[in-house]
């Protein structure tokens, strides 16, 4: 595991990268609003993609290495992420297919920026559809933009909604809340199993 700083405009992101034995691709992966990159899930998929062959990057949102709990806003994440996968794509990882990914506001994040990104597939975790209770304030239309493969893994009892199936949109629903704490091996299982699958398209 190595740790670096990328220059973003807005401010310095911090990234931890975990490399894979035989790296097929790269896995950048974002947080939550208020959480960082130790959550249980993304450390379950950190475990998982590595086993799988493809190398992670742990990415934390500049507001979170300047100190600050309350998140920036949205074109600003989109801002500094992009900025972030394109340093890797061109250093670290090139010539490697990128996935994005993230929990909560990250997965958010990683939807917004697919396209612009040029991300081979996205992968959600705890994807929050809508505020808690607010149905109407919902962001499914984030994850309806996303062009390329996609997975969602959902807790079963998150107030945060549940996601829609689509074409190309696989969802996995496993115990738990919108923390996704309660079987992170289910998540492994999930997106080991994707990750194998999609490898095979990407080859």
């Amino acid at each position: 595991m190595t740790r670096v700083e990328v220059a973003t405009p807005h401010g310095p992101a911090r990234v931890e990268v975990h490399s894979a034995a035989e790296g097929r691709a790269v896995l950048l992966l974002g947080h939550g609003a208020g959480g960082g990159i130790a959550a249980p899930d993304l450390v379950a998929v950190t475990r998982a993609a590595t086993e799988a062959g493809v190398h992670v990057a742990l990415v934390e949102q500049p507001y979170r290495v300047a100190g600050r709990r309350a998140p920036a806003p949205a074109r600003q994440l989109d801002a500094a992420w992009l900025a972030v996968a394109e340093n890797l794509g061109d250093g670290w990882f090139a010539e490697l297919p990128m996935l994005f990914g993230g929990r909560s506001s990250g997965a958010r994040v990683a939807c917004r920026t697919a396209e612009g990104g040029q991300a081979s597939a996205v992968l959600c975790l705890a994807f929050p559809v809508h505020p808690p209770g607010r149905p109407e304030k919902s962001r499914q239309g984030e994850l309806d933009s996303v062009e390329v493969p996609a997975l969602v893994v959902q807790g079963d009892r998150d107030t945060f909604g549940q996601p829609e199936s689509a074409h190309r949109r696989e969802i996995v629903l496993v115990s738990g809340d919108h923390s996704l704490k309660s079987d992170t091996d289910a998540i492994f299982r999930a997106v080991g199993e994707w990750l194998g699958r999609l490898l095979r398209l990407l080859d």
